[in-house]
């Protein structure tokens, strides 16, 4: 595909949404001024008001996600499109097929298994042949644990690698009505089917699976770091993150080794206050996962969380930060320690950041000539992490003695 062939370089899809505003706002202040931009949603009046407001002439694209044919003119006429329109069970199914068909290179901020896993047995091959670029989840699910993963394993040696330990240090930040969302179509499909309920559990379920397993090591309870001091709970992503860095660890040959174990947690504190963090932190993940999974309860739950498009006040948004521990210990050599950090909320700036500069890389970079339905780690490694330094983000890997 020839770039220019197409109207535009990145159309924004689901610009006027609380993540997706946060997205056009990065997109209008750091895009090169020569990068054909266009945002796209429901409503032309609203995308109007948006362009607007941020001082930009982009065109701006009134889309029916629901109509195919909508949906096709729309990925043909761009070289690069980035969605924040979810749940992707429910809407991004029809768009991703499109991109992949049309050889264009797609971005999300998908954190559901069940999509993802029907978007790689869908859409791989197609996109494989048409030349497409499908990356899924370019947001703080799974970026930071993606590419920390693969930068500490790249300078551990790149040997196969024992164990991988990501740590949540902080993530101060707010929860949108989209992410509540997402969780309860999850909910719902998991509810319905057998083998979607599989999906969620299996850390796997990105791959075909390696001939050996590793035992999954994101365990449900608490415990104290002996190193630290302090107390950790899994994190709730964890599962699906691992899923991610596998399918990673799969696209390159299972170059992190067939028996990495991998775990997720947050850390809480020292002491007994720390502990009693922990503890809480798991009972209310168990009881909101448990909730969701029952219609009667997610009915009382919907009356009362944030609903889709809904989010925090600007004041916590501003806030916002997060900083992440990523540890690889390889199977020979010394353990390395890779950090990411930054001052942004993790759920909107940070994402938005995160969503705008892989839609500004798969338009604008030399990247590797992988296509399919790919990670974030395989298609974009120090190109990304380079742009994000850039945008105020720490990444940096040491010695971890």
């Amino acid at each position: 595909m020839n770039a220019r062939d197409r109207d535009h370089d990145v159309v924004l899809l689901g610009a006027t949404g609380f993540v997706g505003r946060f997205t056009a706002e990065h997109l209008a202040r750091t895009a090169p001024p020569d990068t054909r931009i266009a945002i796209a949603g429901r409503s032309r009046p609203r995308l109007e008001q948006l362009a607007r407001e941020l001082g930009v002439d982009w065109p701006v694209l009134e889309v029916d996600t629901s109509d195919d044919d909508d949906v096709a003119r729309l990925a043909g006429s761009t070289a690069v499109l980035a969605t924040t329109v979810g749940p992707y069970l429910r809407y991004g199914v029809g768009v991703i097929a499109a991109c992949a068909r049309a050889g264009t290179s797609y971005a999300d901020l998908a954190g559901e298994s069940i999509f993802v896993a029907r978007s790689i047995e869908e859409n791989h091959h197609v996109a494989g042949a048409s030349g497409a670029r499908i990356v899924h989840s370019c947001g703080f699910d799974s970026i930071p644990s993606d590419l920390g993963v693969g930068l500490g394993h790249a300078r551990a040696g790149g040997g196969p690698i024992a164990a991988a330990v990501v740590r949540v240090r902080s993530a101060r930040g707010g929860v949108s009505g989209g992410t509540i969302d997402s969780l309860r179509q999850q909910a719902v499909e998991a509810g319905r089917d057998e083998k979607s309920r599989r999906i969620v559990g299996d850390p796997y379920a990105l791959t075909p699976g390696p001939t050996r397993r590793a035992p999954f090591a994101n365990r449900g309870g608490w415990q104290r770091d002996r190193a630290s001091g302090s107390w950790q709970a899994p994190f709730v992503m964890g599962g699906y993150n691992q899923q991610v860095v596998q399918r990673s660890n799969y696209l390159t040959g299972w170059g992190y080794g067939q028996l990495m174990q991998y775990r997720e947690v947050v850390m809480t504190g020292p002491g007994a206050r720390g502990a009693a963090r922990a503890v809480a932190l798991v009972a209310g993940t168990t009881a909101l996962v448990g909730a969701m999974s029952f219609p009667p309860t997610r009915s009382i739950l919907d009356r009362v969380l944030p609903a889709p498009g809904s989010g925090p006040g600007e004041e916590a948004i501003a806030r916002g930060r997060f900083a992440l521990d990523i540890d690889i210990h390889p199977v020979d050599g010394e353990p390395v320690r890779t950090r990411i950090e930054a001052p942004f909320d993790p759920g909107y700036g940070g994402t938005g950041v995160m969503l705008g500069q892989t839609a500004l890389s798969l338009a604008r970079d030399e990247l590797p000539p992988h296509a399919g339905v790919l990670t974030p780690m395989v298609v974009f490694g120090d190109a990304l992490a380079d742009r994000l330094r850039a945008q105020g983000f720490t990444i940096s890997s040491r010695p971890l003695r």
